[in-house]
């Protein structure tokens, strides 16, 4: 190996050393927030930095290196999907507790999250991006490749469908314990 070549190596590794510490915490956090499982997401962060390796030559501007991983760690998310063949089981053994009729803080974070997981994926995917990472509208819209404008309808229609789900829930709540 020459010492060029060798030189190119070494600043390739410097490199994507740098953007591994700079950003894992933010995709292990997205990943974590798509799949609710810790195994899981740990893979989809391996696989997403192992795509991030073999393309880093294609990263030409370091500040839009967020948005890379991000869409990567979404490809790789929906490949699992492409892979996964579901397990069946019978409804007839299916029990129900009384303990799944109480709720408690997790279980009103996990309602949340399944109410946003059934967003339309056009208004999900601008929400997780603005309350997992905190981009604006801007940034949104850069990630996604919409106009700005779009990407602030989407979120107001999505925060709109989430608060009539909501209050659809509360309501049906509110039916059963009164009836």
């Amino acid at each position: 190996m020459t010492s060029q070549v060798y030189s190119v190596m070494k600043e390739k590794q410097k490199r994507y050393e740098a953007l591994v510490h700079a950003f894992h915490g933010d995709i292990y956090r997205y990943a974590y927030w798509l799949t609710r499982d810790g195994s899981i997401a740990e893979d989809i962060v391996q696989e997403t930095f192992l795509r991030a390796w073999r393309s880093l030559d294609a990263l030409k501007d370091e500040k839009s290196a967020k948005s890379w991983l991000i869409t990567i760690v979404r490809r790789e998310n929906a490949r699992r999907f492409e892979r996964k063949q579901l397990d069946l089981v019978d409804i007839d053994d299916v029990q129900v507790t009384d303990e799944a009729f109480h709720a408690t803080p997790e279980s009103d974070h996990e309602e949340l999250r399944v109410l946003i997981a059934r967003l339309p994926v056009d208004y999900r995917e601008p929400l997780l991006l603005q309350l997992i990472f905190g981009y604006s509208g801007e940034e949104i819209a850069q990630q996604l490749e919409l106009n700005k404008n779009t990407v602030m309808t989407r979120l107001f229609r999505a925060r709109n469908q989430l608060k009539d789900m909501l209050e659809r829930d509360a309501s049906s709540e509110r039916g059963r314990t009164n009836g």
